[in-house]
């Protein structure tokens, strides 16, 4: 057994060794680990004393000597310690075990710091570890200095050779796709980031998107510029609508026109034929489909290049066509639909699971969206500060700027108001992230860690909620329903309980009645009230018997009808409601000439019980002035029978 070596016993002439030992010593190594991780280091800094030098070879090659001699950890410690500068192609080789320790060992107070921020954006444990360890520690290994000297310009540039590094499996790639986002993310909320981490962020420019799409460099150019200029007035996603429908325009063009190379070129026929094209060509954006687009997209399609013909005729752009080529008949025409609220019995069912749904941005965000009737962008865009109480008047829901570009507000019931309360509570405190139309930091309501949310988790509740209130279409199939039902749900049960289409017009956010009459036309008191009057009316003015059958009427349904009924001895009277109380209703009977005769007083007996029991139906009906004409009527009949009594 060979005598064990002095712990201590280390050369000197190696700065990089001396330290190496110092960190082994403080690591608490077994004295079997210590003498080797020594003996690795010596012979690995024999052969290659300049190790910034050897850094320089091809990966590869390090990749093999490392692994040949076991000196991973005596690397590892010389990256961490800042003495070598670490590339990213050797730090994708997963090999660097413990760089993550030594790096936050020279930069304590980053770590900490970086750590609060972490936690404070309510990520779990194990995820703030990755994120320090196997993203920070690697940024600051290779880039040098401390946590203050990362910025977006450091991160992209890290970033840029991940992706550029041919090595990098996908997976791996992947992964540090998504720790990078929550470094970003991490950076901003400790405000070294003036923006926070995007959702997309390899997103295309305008300029990549139509160099993607073949078509001639004339028009390439012109089109650029015009979505180019209207983006200076247009929020995002209408500029990205103004791209996906002139992308269209100039691949038609190309593959069916390819003589027509600029604008100015553009005739009459062109234009017809793409019309025809237009209503049947396949969807097309990030993800193609197998099936036509909808009406709706083809209107806009062609909306979109008829307004760009006439800018750049108005501007006097010299591309623009000589005359004018898309008129008024050629935009297609939409159907006015009415909102497709949910029945009562299936609102109750939906927003009862909505209720007990596991995640909470959607449980909230539902209860929200059905009890105050918001679009789904105006949800995600409530402030912190979005609850107002106006004291006597109630709670109310501030509503920014959305759709059409306009503010309101929206009263709170108790059950919308405590969700809300219930949410802010468990939200958390968050930087204010710049809007994403104006650049105004903004404390936006429904962040999650540090992150504004999107509508995929408000569908998926939807979805959820549906299968779990066990919801079916009439062929069996899961009932769809989207989040923007809920709105028409909202303003459908307000108009039935008889909201004006002022006060609604006021709640809904509408800029022009005709949006708000759709839902007067849907559901409407008023309008309910007008039909069933109208309908009596025509039914009095129908025949009270089939064609074939007798015209003298039912009894039992005479006695039901909603008409003004006379009983005479003999017969029956049935008279139009329009027509009023008849001057000779009963006249004989009530007539002081009359004289009964006893072989009539069976029928004087049956006269009295029906016009009793007319009396009873015109009370019910409200008919006053028939209740007392029957009255007067009975008890004439009355005394004529008393007449015929034996004395």
């Amino acid at each position: 057994m060979t005598a064990a070596a002095p712990r201590f016993a280390v050369a000197a002439d190696h700065a990089l060794l001396s330290a190496y030992v110092e960190h082994c010593q403080r690591l608490g190594l077994s004295d079997r680990a210590y003498r080797d991780r020594q003996r690795i280091a010596r012979a690995f800094l024999t052969d290659h004393p300049d190790v910034p030098e050897w850094m320089q070879l091809p990966t590869q090659h390090r990749v093999l000597e490392l692994r040949r001699t076991g000196a991973w950890p005596l690397l590892a410690f010389a990256i961490g310690a800042g003495q070598v500068a670490l590339d990213v192609e050797l730090a994708m080789t997963k090999h660097l075990q413990g760089l993550g320790a030594i790096v936050e060992e020279q930069h304590r107070a980053d770590f900490a710091a970086a750590r609060g921020a972490g936690l404070a954006l309510h990520w779990t444990d194990g995820w703030v570890e990755t994120v320090l360890h196997e993203c920070l520690a690697v940024v600051l290994a290779w880039h040098g200095g401390p946590l203050s000297a990362l910025n977006a310009d450091v991160l992209q540039r890290f970033q840029d050779e991940l992706e550029d590094t041919p090595t990098v499996p996908p997976s791996s790639l992947r992964a540090y796709r998504a720790r990078l986002a929550s470094l970003r993310q991490l950076l901003f909320q400790l405000g070294l980031l003036d923006d926070p981490a995007r959702r997309r962020p390899w997103g295309r420019t305008l300029e990549q998107r139509f160099d993607d799409v073949e078509m001639a460099p004339a028009i390439r150019d012109t089109l650029l510029r015009y979505v180019t200029t209207r983006a200076a007035v247009l929020r995002p996603k209408s500029v990205e609508s103004l791209v996906n429908d002139l992308l269209p325009f100039a691949e038609y063009l190309t593959a069916h026109h390819s003589d027509v190379t600029s604008l100015r070129h553009l005739r009459r026929h062109h234009v017809e034929q793409f019309l025809s094209w237009n209503k049947t060509r396949p969807w097309r954006g990030r993800r193609a489909r197998p099936r036509p687009i909808g009406p709706a997209v083809a209107q806009s399609t062609v909306l979109t290049i008829r307004n760009m013909l006439e800018d750049i005729t108005t501007w006097d752009w010299a591309e623009a066509p000589t005359r004018r080529l898309v008129f008024a008949a050629d935009i297609p025409k939409l159907g006015r639909a009415l909102p497709r609220a949910l029945p009562p019995d299936i609102d109750a069912a939906l927003m009862a699971a909505v209720a007990n749904l596991d995640d909470p941005f959607s449980r909230t965000g539902l209860q929200v969206l059905r009890g105050t009737g918001l679009r789904v962008g105006e949800l995600l865009d409530l402030e912190l500060n979005a609850v107002i109480d106006y004291g006597p008047t109630g709670t109310w829901l501030r509503v920014p700027l959305g759709k059409l570009a306009t503010e309101r507000s929206v009263p709170l019931d108790a059950a919308t108001l405590e969700v809300l309360d219930q949410w802010a509570t468990r939200r958390g405190t968050h930087r204010p992230i710049p809007h994403p139309r104006t650049g105004k930091p903004t404390d936006f309501l429904f962040t999650e860690h540090g992150r504004r949310l999107g509508t995929t988790r408000l569908r998926n509740g939807l979805l959820a909620a549906v299968a779990a209130a066990d919801l079916h279409e009439p062929g069996g199939q899961a009932l769809t329903v989207t989040p923007h039902q809920l709105r028409h749900t909202y303003a459908t049960t307000l108009a039935n309980a008889g909201m004006s289409l002022q006060a609604l017009m006021a709640l809904l956010g509408h800029v022009t009645p005709e949006m708000t009459i759709r839902y007067a036309t849907l559901a409407s008191p008023t309008l309910r009230n007008a039909y069933d009057q109208a309908i009596g009316t025509m039914r009095r003015q129908l025949t009270l018997t089939p064609v074939g059958r007798p015209i003298i009427p039912d009894k039992i349904a005479w006695l039901a009808s909603e008409r003004l009924k006379t009983r005479v001895a003999h017969g029956y009277c049935s008279r139009h409601e329009t027509q009023g109380a008849c001057p000779y209703a009963n006249i004989c009977e009530t007539c002081d000439n009359f004289t009964p005769a006893t072989e009539f007083a069976p029928a004087l007996t049956a006269q009295l019980t029906d016009i009793n029991a007319l009396r009873a139906d015109a009370e019910d009906r409200g008919w006053s002035s028939e209740a007392q004409r029957h009255q007067r009527v009975a008890q004439a009949v009355q005394g004529h029978l008393d007449q015929l009594q034996p004395r």
